[in-house]
């Protein structure tokens, strides 16, 4: 990706959630069912999507995963327990959660028993009786097994991830479904509680905040962590290793947890020590921090190929540059409480958080934001760094398929869009727009539709050009 260890991946067109026919889905449950007739329709088993068209499941959303996990490094060995609180959007007869690999040792939904079955990555679920459109539902899942990597279309790996003395759960775009079952697509954003059992000696680490740590008497410990605010599945993370861990607070107090993998405190230190000014700094630009609490997640070096915005606590494959933790804090604003709601629109994600990093340099004595979009528009790519040559390979907000959301026009070109805008409109309402954006969406989803009618109201310009050229155009922009 970028001269950084680049983070991964978001948006467009808002979708529908389409039912499959009824008689599909009967076919994919157990042989027990019986001939009785039945009154509502199966879940979708997909979501559309228009390059991971089988994330996520239709007719149902979810409000609250509580999941009870326990890790052995020693073998690599997962056993877990997904409670899966949701409200029905129809008629349910089946629903449909995402799992890849792990094996299924028992299902129940409103405490009974229920039919499952397994067709490659999808979990169906039979209840033994519907579920009426409205009601609020909950479906126990227990499974056991060695989580696997996915592969992704790009090359590179995500999901459960192992390290040198543990692991680290990476999900964007799917890679969640590779530990625990859910509605795996960002559309449908829940509160987590995620409590982490592993030897003693070992921390455990997720989102949010850790609500306890105790010790289980039988050599191991419970870390309990606790995500009120809303998240997308994909940004969900466990870690764990022999990390040192650290807490401090920024100047508003917000709470500041740090976990750095062992050989890597060294070269963390410096950036970290930065981590609650740039917090602050991004507040005053973006308007206020959206969760509880921030803080850092190093694993070892060579463990990824990059880095992740994972909600509260972004993942860097070894020490962090400072300019790469002012790109993956601004992803707590847009792309973790500003979620997209379909991949398409990435650029959502990465653009902005590109252009804070142009933003940060501006206001630190650094190359402005002018300078910036000037050089890579003239072709000099040193700011940026030989990735972003390709910058105008393809519009950002339509790259070709799902290999590409990750690729330089979604960062680079991204961030000019942006630039674009404040050409047009000014610092001011510029300004107010990235806050606006932030507040009126804060904990939702948004597609690009929506920015782009966003931005004209709040700004009071006719952007047309803009989008047309340098959002959806395929030439490239000329000087």
């Amino acid at each position: 990706m970028d001269h950084r260890a680049p983070d991964r991946l978001t948006r467009l067109t808002p979708f529908t959630r389409l039912a499959v026919p009824a008689v599909a889905a009967l076919l994919a449950l157990t042989t027990g069912c019986t001939g009785t007739t039945v009154q509502g329709r199966p879940g979708a088993s997909g979501l559309r999507d228009p390059y991971f068209p089988k994330a996520g499941n239709g007719g149902y959303q979810v409000d609250h995963y509580a999941l009870d996990l326990g890790y052995r490094p020693s073998d690599h060995q997962l056993t877990g327990t997904a409670v899966i609180t949701a409200r029905a959007e129809q008629t349910l007869s089946s629903f449909n959660l995402d799992l890849s690999g792990l094996r299924v040792d028992a299902v129940t939904v409103e405490g009974e028993p229920a039919r499952y079955n397994r067709t490659g990555r999808e979990l169906t679920v039979r209840p033994r009786k519907d579920l009426g459109k409205g009601e609020v539902f909950r479906t126990e899942v227990r499974y056991s097994g060695t989580p696997k990597p996915l592969t992704d279309a790009d090359g590179s790996q995500e999901g459960w991830i192992t390290t040198a003395d543990g692991a680290v759960a990476v999900g964007e775009p799917v890679g969640s479904m590779t530990w625990f079952p859910g509605n795996h697509h960002p559309s449908d954003k829940a509160s987590y509680d995620i409590t982490l059992t592993v030897p003693q000696g070992y921390e455990a680490v997720s989102n949010g905040e850790l609500a306890s740590r105790r010790n289980t008497g039988d050599g191991r410990t419970a870390f309990a962590w606790h995500s009120a605010e809303p998240m997308a599945s994909y940004l969900a993370t466990a870690a764990i290793g022999k990390f040192k861990v650290a807490t401090a607070r920024t100047s508003s107090g917000i709470g500041v947890y740090n976990a750095v993998a062992p050989g890597e405190e060294a070269g963390s230190a410096a950036v970290l020590g930065r981590l609650p000014e740039v917090v602050e700094w991004e507040a005053g630009r973006f308007g206020p921090y959206p969760f509880a609490t921030v803080g850092t997640i190093v694993v070892p070096d060579g463990t990824l190929p990059y880095a992740l915005e994972t909600q509260t606590k972004p993942v860097y494959p070894g020490a962090p540059s400072l300019d790469l933790t002012v790109h993956e804090l601004a992803h707590q604003w847009f792309g973790d409480s500003v979620s997209p709601k379909s991949w398409k629109d990435m650029w959502l994600n990465e653009g902005f958080a590109t252009y804070a990093e142009w933003l940060w340099s501006e206001d630190h004595g650094g190359p402005g934001a002018q300078k910036r979009f000037d050089a890579l528009l003239a072709g000099d790519t040193s700011f940026e760094g030989t990735d972003a040559a390709r910058w105008d390979a393809f519009p950002p907000a339509a790259p070709p398929g799902p290999e590409d959301i990750s690729e330089a026009p979604v960062y680079y070109r991204g961030a000019m869009v942006l630039h674009r805008i404040r050409q047009e409109v000014g610092d001011e309402r510029f300004f107010d727009l990235l806050r606006g954006w932030a507040a009126d969406h804060r904990h939702g989803n948004a597609s690009t539709a929506d920015f782009t009618a966003y931005a004209q109201q709040r700004t009071g310009h006719d952007l047309r050009k803009v989008w047309d050229v340098w959002l959806y155009g395929e030439d490239s922009p000329k000087p």
